[in-house]
């Protein structure tokens, strides 16, 4: 295995954990803007308010896409031994 392949396999790791934490924090993100955009209009500032909604969405998020995200997962970590296979 030379520099080659582990910068290959360096950089298919980095795009897996995109796909497995991408959809959870996209809708971290967008809930968090829109609660942002809630307390500036109506001037409540209050700490709780931006963390439970995001839980509950983030949480809701990886529960829909967890069957995606394992299919991925199971993909990487099969392609790993497989590579692993051909080095012995």
């Amino acid at each position: 295995m030379n520099e080659l392949d582990v910068l290959a396999v360096g950089r298919e790791a980095m795009i897996v954990i995109l796909k497995i934490a991408g959809p959870a924090m996209l809708a971290g993100m967008v809930v968090g803007v829109i609660v942002a955009l809630f307390q500036a209009l109506t001037s409540i500032q209050e700490q709780t308010l931006t963390f439970v909604p995001k839980i509950v969405v983030m949480m809701a998020t990886i529960v829909v896409f967890l069957p995606f995200m394992m299919t991925a997962l199971l993909e990487f970590t099969r392609t790993l031994f497989d590579r692993a296979i051909g080095l012995g």
